[in-house]
């Protein structure tokens, strides 16, 4: 077991962290998790020394990783992305996982099962990390929002899919026949949760709400913990678990108690955000390779290629097919947020590493690329999106026309 220090020094880097972002707010917008990554990468072993992880740091950071995807699930309004906007983000996804295989097996020269590590992983979207972001700057409600939740929902659903068919090591076929069971039975839950809750269920809701026995809380995380379950039970990426958990969540609350639905979610979202969540990016900063990555060579080279190329590979194809009532600022924005990666990325090059598919010094420059995403591209998706609040809107003459 680690030593008990650490995990006090990860939740005062926890405390940390905000305070860092509010102080340099008044300059520039910085997201909290970036700086949440960097004191865990300045504490841990490659730099101070002063925290290491350990089986029980690792046990919370992967529940903060399950309650983080939770909440980007939790946030899917299908009723706001279905239609067009649904089908731009689905087969922009696509596009990137043809063109994401295409270039990982040109880098590893044909290496099958490496190129679909390497290749899903350019197809991400980190959107639990992005629509905290988008929430603090106020973009997540509006048309803007809607779409970047749309396009970021495939990033981070569509990756998870692939890595439960392709990185499952069973048969392809057999694992596209266990997915469509469990998609099967979370179609059935789906079904449940539409179904009207008899009264009781709305008033126990209602009159626990601000006591100890906070019924919805608990009903919550039950449902997580039994998608989470139920998805490791098939085998499959516990993190399509918490997806789907977040998204029956919503359904469940909205169609038994809306009023206090908010009320809910802001419980949820002080013990993720609160707690879990920036010990999962404070674990990952410790966890880092750095001196892998800072000894030169091939890793050192391969992390800024990785960061063009999750702007290539997830990023061009999502400009191309973003819907057209999008201003150009907007469509440069959605771009960069969409190229934001991280968590899967971790994910996924730890199965990598695990199957010794990727070598440490390729999984370091992954992880490091994604890192350096989540440092930039956030903040220049923020500053675009700025300016366009900075231009005036259009007005309109007596003839009908639009004028400056």
């Amino acid at each position: 077991m680690e030593h008990p220090g650490t995990l006090i020094l990860i939740m005062a880097a926890a405390v940390l962290a905000p305070l860092l972002a509010h102080g340099l707010g008044r300059r520039v917008r910085v997201p909290v998790i970036i700086f949440e990554i960097v004191l865990g990468i300045l504490m841990g072993p490659d730099v101070l020394g002063w925290a290491r992880s350990g089986e029980i740091t690792d046990s919370l950071a992967n529940l903060g990783l399950s309650l983080l995807i939770f909440l980007a699930g939790y946030e899917i309004q299908f009723d706001a992305i279905r239609g067009d906007t649904l089908r731009r983000s689905v087969w922009a996804w696509v596009i990137s996982l043809v063109a994401g295989l295409a270039v990982a097996l040109a880098l590893t020269g044909l290496d099958f099962p490496k190129s679909v590590i390497i290749g899903t992983a350019l197809t991400s979207t980190a959107l639990g990390t992005v629509v905290p972001i988008l929430r603090d700057s106020g973009d997540l409600q509006g048309r803007f929002g809607t779409v970047t939740t749309a396009f970021g929902a495939v990033g981070e659903f569509g990756p998870i899919i692939a890595i439960s068919v392709l990185l499952s090591g069973r048969d392809p076929g057999l694992s596209t026949v266990v997915l469509a069971v469990f998609a099967a039975i979370t179609a059935g839950a789906v079904f449940w949760a539409l179904r009207p809750r008899p009264p009781w269920f709305t008033r126990v809701i209602q009159t626990t709400l601000h006591t100890s026995g906070q019924f919805a809380v608990r009903f919550v995380m039950l449902l997580l913990v039994s998608m989470l379950a139920l998805s490791q039970a098939f085998g499959l990426d516990v993190l399509l678990g918490a997806f789907a958990a977040g998204l029956l969540t919503r359904l469940v609350l909205q169609g038994t108690a809306p009023e206090v639905g908010k009320d809910v979610l802001s419980k949820i979202e002080g013990l993720g955000f609160g707690f879990l969540v920036p010990l999962f990016f404070i674990v990952t900063g410790i966890e880092f390779d750095l001196s892998s990555l800072l000894s030169g060579g091939r890793p050192l080279v391969l992390l800024p290629v990785f960061l063009v190329l999750f702007l290539l590979v997830r990023g061009l194809p999502t400009y191309a097919l973003a819907p057209r009532d999008l201003s150009p600022l907007s469509r440069r924005a959605l771009t960069l947020h969409s190229a934001t990666c991280l968590p899967l990325v971790v994910a996924i090059t730890t199965i990598g590493l695990s199957e010794d598919l990727l070598g440490r010094g390729e999984a370091a420059a992954m992880v490091g690329a994604a890192m350096v995403s989540v440092l930039v591209f956030p903040l220049l998706g923020l500053r675009l999106r700025g300016k366009e609040r900075e231009v005036p809107p259009a007005r309109t003459n007596v003839a009908g026309t639009e004028m400056w």
